[in-house]
């Protein structure tokens, strides 16, 4: 008894000293102001570690005392050391600031693949464009900040607002565009609006060139432009905020865009509102281009709860924007911009009045105009289970679009459609085994379009059902990584009988529900499903830890869009006459990418080479006479048919940086993309122009950049920035000639620079103020895929088309205050 007395007595002393003898690291990490959250702080000797929480706090128990190295990293950021000495019983304070790398090559993405991984084991080629290069790409809209900083996107425009994006050549219904996981849709086939985004409120976003079938299912053939609002990352229980404003000379453009935040350890909300307005837009050719201004208002919220095993949110967004519709009708003599005020055979397209310079020169809209709602509402839910773990979505849309293009009933519109959507979505991914990550999920939506009071009819009403199911796995050894899986996908469409008539008061078209005397059946019922399977498989090899090289096949799938089987109408603000095939078969494409990327101290470089086939790719023809001339209705609108054929695509992508070490915050940067179409139709073979070439391909584009991040240490101004641009378009001579479709497209270069300063306001306030010149030498030029390069009517002689021209030198102030 007394001997285990005493032994009891020893262990408890024992105990006691040894407690005392162990020390403890807590502190902070943050970069630039901000809380770096999921960072690694460890002390290699010790064998201890600690990853930091959501607002960047880390804390290490239980260290010996002794001499360490302490080493923090984080995906983004270089890599952080510092000797350390500890203790006994002693509490240390090391609070760590990371310096952000962009030319990392482990950053992470996580929309592309089933979880979170880095791009260096992704065969698949994906750029991520951060929160920092948004906020510092001064653009008319979201999407042509994406396209200034990912070689190979482009996008399709119609005036400074309405950018539609295109991949490796391909747009419309085969870009899937995500808004926080969520597939954004709205009558995406349709040229002549934007995505319904605030783009005050992206956070940072992700381009996957490729067929992404295999993940989202229909719509992804060329690839997924994926965009993710901001969520508050600050746990601290205070207020945050951001106020963003900017002036843009060329078209007279003022945005506001105000979001405040808020998030402790379990809760979270922000609540943001933005609202922008143009006037039309000019160049030294054309001066203010008619009805290219736009109104826009969005208000978004956000409402969260987060635990030790997942988290929940809650999002609203309300988007409301009315944007002119231009049409590019002229003066014969004066070449000024003309506007309709008759309808139908009234209105002679040579004998329409000049537009005013105080029409020109105004934010009023004019009655010729569209109307563009969406509202979105969704839930996000994410749980651990075990060690796997499940991620839902469920979402619900409404888009709204009316056109109105009736001068005498200004207040009538011509195209009122209403497009309600169902998103649903659930991935499990299960627990790790053998190095070997599985993920199995189940997605799709469920919509309903509806004609509401309107003259013009471009598509029926119709029902869709769509769902698909996957499988993807991911093995990893030494350098190597192999993934890929497959996905079967079924998409029914149908609509019933839809009636026209003539409207005796009026004059114009109309719906009607049964069938009368007067009516004509423009849209024969139809039913049909569609069926597709899409798979991929990759790999990549990490050479060494600087080098990775990857490859990948890919099959994607995409079934035929409302338009391209339904159409039968005029679509009042494309001015063009479209016309379905009720029998189109899916399209399926067949992919090959190999790429490689390097990252060094001193120099960073991305290569990708690519190679697509396409079985029953639809493309739009233009309809002629016997004479050869195309056909049109009263105001010149042409009719075009949808087709299919076997398509190629191919070309690459090359980036390249120049970043000195020594030379902290300089950076030489240089992008190039090339992509080649073909229509592989059998009538066509060696025809070039005259049908070989595929429409709306991007010619060669050469983008330089050199800009240099001075430090400076005062109490006020932290940092200045100047950057240097320079964008080389090449010619475009395999363009679409046959029936006019198309027109060569000259080379040309423009030059753009600007100064950005940081400047601290207090602890917790910081202001960035940028100044940027586009075009600073006001270069006249047309893009190839510019949509307003051929909108002019004012002469019957071909030769006489100039067409409108892109935006001139724009000066651009933007100030973003955080709090």
């Amino acid at each position: 008894m007394k001997f285990i007395l005493a032994t009891a007595i020893i262990l408890c002393i024992g105990t006691k000293i040894t407690s005392a003898q162990f020390a403890t690291i807590k502190g902070k990490i943050i970069s630039e102001g901000k809380p770096v959250p999921f960072a690694n702080v460890h002390l290699p000797g010790a064998g201890l570690g600690a990853t930091t929480d959501s607002s960047g706090s880390y804390i290490i128990k239980n260290i010996p005392e002794g001499n360490y190295l302490l080493q923090a990293s984080c995906i983004g950021y270089h890599y952080f050391k510092k000797q350390i000495s500890v203790k006994y019983d002693e509490i240390l304070l090391c609070n760590i600031i990371l310096i952000a790398n962009p030319f990392t090559l482990n950053e992470v993405v996580v929309s592309g693949v089933s979880r979170a991984t880095l791009i260096r084991e992704n065969p698949i080629p994906i750029i991520r464009i951060s929160s920092k290069l948004i906020d510092q790409t001064i653009e008319s809209n979201i999407m042509d900040v994406l396209v200034k900083n990912a070689p190979g996107l482009n996008a399709v425009k119609t005036g400074p607002n309405i950018s539609k994006p295109f991949i490796r050549g391909l747009g419309y219904n085969r870009v899937l565009t995500l808004y926080d996981g969520i597939r954004q849709e709205g009558q995406q086939w349709g040229d002549e609006h934007a995505i319904e985004v605030d783009a005050y409120n992206i956070d940072n976003a992700e381009v996957i060139k490729g067929p992404a079938s295999l993940m989202y299912g229909s719509d992804a053939l060329a690839g997924v432009v994926s965009l993710f609002p901001f969520i508050p990352n600050n746990n601290d229980g205070k207020l945050h905020g951001k106020f963003t404003t900017e002036y843009q000379t060329n078209n007279n453009l003022i945005g506001n865009g105000l979001r405040l935040d808020y998030r402790n350890k379990h809760f979270l909300f922000a609540f943001r509102g933005s609202y922008r307005i143009a006037k039309n837009y000019r160049n030294a050719i054309d001066g203010r281009v008619y009805n290219t201004n736009f109104d826009e208002k969005n208000f978004s919220t956000l409402l969260g709860y987060t635990s030790d095993r997942g988290f929940m949110h809650f999002n609203i967004s309300l988007y409301d924007n009315r944007q002119g519709i231009p049409d590019g009708s002229r003066d014969s003599l004066t070449r000024k911009f003309t506007k309709q005020i008759y309808e139908g055979s009234n209105d002679n397209i040579k004998n329409r009045p000049v537009v005013s310079e105080a029409e020109l020169n105004s934010y009023q809209l004019s009655p010729l105009h569209q109307h563009i709602q969406h509202y979105r509402m969704y839930m996000h839910n994410f749980y651990q289970v075990g060690n796997g773990d499940i991620d839902f979505l469920l979402g619900l849309q409404q888009n709204m679009r009316r056109e109105y293009n009736h001068p005498t009933m200004a207040e009538q519109a011509g195209m009122h459609v209403r497009l309600n959507t169902v998103n649903y979505g659930i991935r499990y991914n299960a627990p790790k085994f053998s190095n070997i990550e599985t993920s199995i999920g189940i997605n799709g939506m469920l919509q309903n379009n509806k004609n509401m009071n309107a003259t013009d009819f471009p598509i029926p009403d119709y029902h869709l059902l769509d769902g698909g199911m996957y499988v993807y796995v991911k093995w990893k050894y030494n350098k190597w990584s192999i993934s890929g899986g497959i996905r079967y996908d079924v998409r029914q469409v149908q609509w019933n009988n839809f009636f026209v008539g003539t409207n005796a008061a009026t004059g114009f078209s109309e719906r009607i529900f049964s069938d009368t005397g007067n009516a004509v059946l423009q849209f024969p019922a139809y039913e049909k499903i569609f069926g597709g399977l899409s798979a991929s498989t990759g790999l990549t090899f990490q050479v060494t830890k600087q080098i990775s090289i990857k490859a990948n096949v890919g099959r994607g799938y995409r079934a035929p869009n409302i338009t391209e089987m339904a159409s039968n109408g005029l679509d009042p603000g494309a001015h063009i006459i479209y016309l379905g095939n009720r029998n189109f078969n899916p399209e399926f494409s067949l992919q090959k990418d190999i790429g490689a990327i390097a990252r060094f101290k001193d120099v960073s470089a991305d290569v990708s080479l690519f190679n697509n086939n396409i079985q029953n790719y639809i493309y739009l023809t233009m309809l002629v006479d016997a004479t050869g001339n195309p056909i049109t209705d009263a105001q010149g609108n042409k009719t075009y048919q949808y087709q299919q054929a076997s398509a190629q695509l191919y070309g690459m992508e090359a980036w390249f940086s120049v970043h000195p070490e020594k030379w902290h915050g300089f950076s030489f940067n240089n992008s190039l993309s090339l992509v080649y179409g073909f229509n592989r139709k059998e009538i066509y073979k060696g025809e070039g122009i005259n049908g070989e070439y595929l429409p709306l391909i991007p010619p060669l584009k050469w983008t330089s950049s050199l800009s240099e991040k001075i430090m400076i240490k005062t109490k006020i101004m932290t940092a200045i920035t100047t950057k240097f641009e320079m964008e080389f378009s090449a010619p475009q001579h395999r363009y679409l000639a046959l029936n006019n479709t198309e027109s060569p497209t000259p080379a040309y270069v423009l030059f753009n620079c600007g100064i950005s300063s940081d400047l601290r306001l207090s602890n917790t306030n910081t202001l960035q103020f940028q100044f940027q010149i586009n075009n600073l030498f006001n270069k006249a030029f047309q893009s190839n895929l510019s949509r307003l390069k051929y909108f002019e009517y004012y002469t019957q002689s071909p030769n006489s088309y100039p067409g409108i021209y892109n935006t001139g030198r724009n000066v651009c102030f933007k100030i973003l205050v955080l709090f």
